[in-house]
């Protein structure tokens, strides 16, 4: 009796020592939207926008009440979230546009770069917009791979960039025009550092982007990963899939936002059906608050004041929902003040990687997930 006891203890020693490495080092997947208002997901009060997906991840997670991005527009919170440092810190990059020949410095080390020393596959699928030129891509940034739009979607072409040998030319486009059709809201849509379609088809973004991480999900999922996935919408001109066009309540801005809630339950219940959201940890977020001179193409931060562009609530203060069984109890709630520059520190102390020397402005939060 007593040695059955033994055993027993030290096998659920065993099973607790394993269950804590699972734990450890955790899949990382970061979904954000671009311009979603706190107010937008059902979980964080959207009286007409229908998130079914997102609000589930929430009753199976953590929802963060008051987080914060890096900055209230694109380019300075894309570059904050990934390096753990305020935009001023890392440069000061302002929006980028296609016209610019600068981007976030490949010296800065992201949290791509710090995951990779640890074993991890990454990609980065959807809009980067921290510089379209090669040596400022997601490639060049400790990212594998990269699938998607380098800049925001109502820019245009930059007619010096590469062409993949496969390109599809869209709407008229060729070889001998391309030059002469850089207009605005045509964007290209890139494969690691060359453009594989120009004009982007902006209605299947959405799908595309969700099909793309699922794809890397299945090829990776026996090892460590790291997807990064910032979604082109719902940030202006707007686009849905067929399925979901005329779908929501209040027009076209809610249907982009409850295909984004699609595409995300898409993804969880990939992790599921792999068995492996035990030890997957998913944030979802936006990058700023919504752009509320849009109007109808915008949406809505209340109860907070002002929203993108501005240095008030409702412009950098927005909707956070994290899920990790493995550690996060389920139906939790954070009010503690987090942000986007965070993630950086905290990420790097789940996966056992050492923090760069530079000083950075994101403090471990790890022991809020619990």
């Amino acid at each position: 009796m007593k040695r059955s006891l033994v055993l027993f203890l030290f096998f659920c020693s065993i099973v607790t020592i394993f269950l804590s490495a699972q734990a450890a080092t955790p899949n990382v997947i970061i979904i954000m939207a671009d311009d979603q208002g706190y107010q937008d997901l059902g979980c964080f009060g959207s009286p007409k926008i229908k998130t079914p997906h997102i609000d589930r991840m929430a009753k199976e997670g953590m929802r963060f009440t008051d987080f914060y991005s890096g900055a209230s527009v694109c380019t300075p919170s894309r570059a904050s979230l990934l390096t753990g440092c305020y935009a001023k810190r890392v440069g000061g990059l302002g929006v980028l546009f296609p016209r610019d020949k600068r981007g976030l410095n490949p010296d800065e080390i992201t949290i791509a770069d710090l995951l990779k020393t640890k074993g991890y596959a990454t990609a980065c699928i959807g809009k980067w917009h921290l510089g379209h030129l090669k040596e400022f891509l997601p490639t060049s940034q400790g990212f594998d791979t990269y699938f998607g739009v380098p800049y925001s979607n109502d820019m245009t072409l930059d007619p010096t960039q590469p062409l993949a040998n496969d390109v599809v030319l869209r709407e008229g486009v060729t070889l001998e025009n391309i030059k002469s059709r850089v207009k605005k809201n045509l964007v290209p849509l890139m494969r690691d550092t060359k453009i594989i379609e120009y004009p982007t088809d902006q209605n299947t973004l959405t799908k595309r982007y969700t099909e793309e991480a699922i794809a890397f999900i299945k090829k990776n999922k026996e090892k460590p990963f790291f997807i990064y996935l910032p979604h082109t919408m719902p940030h202006i001109p707007l686009y849905a899939t067929p399925p979901f066009e005329g779908k929501s309540e209040i027009g076209l801005y809610g249907d982009t936002i409850e295909e984004l809630d699609w595409s995300t339950g898409q993804i969880l219940e990939t992790l599921r059906k792999l068995k492996i959201d035990q030890k997957t940890l998913v944030i979802y977020t936006s990058d700023n608050g919504p752009w509320l001179v849009k109007r109808d193409h915008s949406g809505s931060a209340l109860p907070l004041f002002e929203g993108k562009f501005t240095s008030f609530e409702g412009g950098c203060r927005v909707p956070c929902i994290i899920k990790w069984p493995a550690r996060i109890p389920a139906g939790s709630v954070c009010s503690e003040i987090a942000s986007t520059i965070d993630l950086h520190p905290t990420l790097a102390r789940l996966a056992g990687a050492e923090l760069p020397t530079m000083e950075l402005d994101g403090k471990d939060i790890a022991n809020l997930m619990a």
